[in-house]
């Protein structure tokens, strides 16, 4: 009987499956497309997503999802959030009531403006058994064992902690939350300021404007955080500042590279069936319909967006910023 099954053989779902496999966790990764699955058991290694990085003999890969999530005790959901939906929907009823569900994806929903977390609540209820693992952590580091620190979240304590003490090896550090809600923004709005964060790179703006870019980023995901009903002090913790300062700075942040090379002036590829996703791109529609719904303003977020949708240059970006009427700080 498989311990856990992770949704989604992405850099994320790979890596998580690794770890715990590697530390004597029973796992199942389930991956979507046949050739990949293909391709990853003959070279034993994800060459897509996270290459570089062998995969345990014990860890089992499959296209049954059904069957992964039937004999699982905890089901671990790492697939894209415009995605996610289409990837549960089929397979919820089949996830044992007794199951814990963790979402590691950071997104939102484009329609429903759907959290991962309250996603999975309407899908395979109850939510008090559904928890969020996010925070700073680059799939290929934490797959070769350097030390990171992440936040599980959930509505329950005993929850948290079960997830907690699942993933806490001796290279990771995971932490406990019951802001939820507050967990899941911090993870999505994080992915647009760092598009804004690599646009500033591209057009080579300088490490103070790329500072100012992260501290007023974070003064944005606080305003939504608190007009969301979550906690602001979990913006200032690893799934708001941590988090936003690694994709802002991080080599490996696909979403800082999509800024960037927006700043550059080279145009932004049309996604791939297989390739990587910089979620920031879903992030600044539906952040923005977020914050809209909620009347909080978020100008870098907004200017993100119609960089993105509007085709809005990216020195318009900045004289949109810097134009903006002066105010108090606080």
């Amino acid at each position: 009987m498989a311990e856990v099954a992770i949704l989604g053989a992405g850099a994320w779902g790979t890596a998580l499956a690794v770890l715990l496999a590697r530390n004597a966790h029973a796992t199942v990764l389930c991956v979507r497309r046949p050739e990949q699955l293909h391709a990853m058991r003959a070279a034993r290694e994800n060459l897509t997503h996270l290459p570089g990085i062998e995969l345990p003999a014990e860890l089992e890969l499959t296209a049954d999802w059904i069957g992964a999530v039937g004999n699982a005790s905890t089901v671990v959901m790492a697939v894209p959030s415009s995605h996610a939906r289409a990837a549960v929907t089929p397979i919820a009823h089949a996830i044992p009531s007794s199951a814990t569900i963790v979402s590691v994806t950071k997104g939102i929903e484009q329609d429903s403006l759907c959290t991962m977390t309250q996603m999975l609540a309407e899908l395979a209820p109850p939510a008090g058994r559904i928890a969020v693992l996010s925070g700073p952590g680059f799939a290929a580091e934490v797959a070769r064992g350097k030390p990171a620190a992440i936040v599980a979240a959930a509505r329950h304590h005993k929850v948290a902690a079960r997830v907690q003490n699942l993933f806490a090896v001796k290279t990771l550090r995971v932490y406990r939350s019951s802001d939820v809600i507050g967990v899941e923004l911090g993870g999505a709005a994080k992915n647009v300021i760092a598009i804004a964060a690599g646009v500033n790179d591209g057009l080579e703006l300088g490490s103070s404007a790329r500072a100012a870019l992260i501290t007023r980023g974070l003064a944005e995901m606080m305003r939504l955080a608190a007009a969301a009903g979550a906690k602001r002090e979990t913006m200032a913790g690893l799934a708001g500042l941590g988090d936003l300062v690694l994709t802002c700075t991080g080599d490996s942040s696909r979403n800082h590279s999509l800024g960037l090379r927006i700043g550059r002036g080279k145009p932004v590829p049309p996604p791939a069936v297989d390739a990587p996703i910089a979620e920031g791109f879903a992030n600044a529609n539906s952040i923005r319909k977020v914050a809209e719904r909620l009347k909080v303003e978020m100008p870098i977020v907004s200017a993100v967006y119609r960089l993105l949708y509007e085709a809005a240059p990216a020195n318009a970006m900045v004289e949109e910023l810097l134009s903006r009427e002066l105010k108090t700080e606080f």
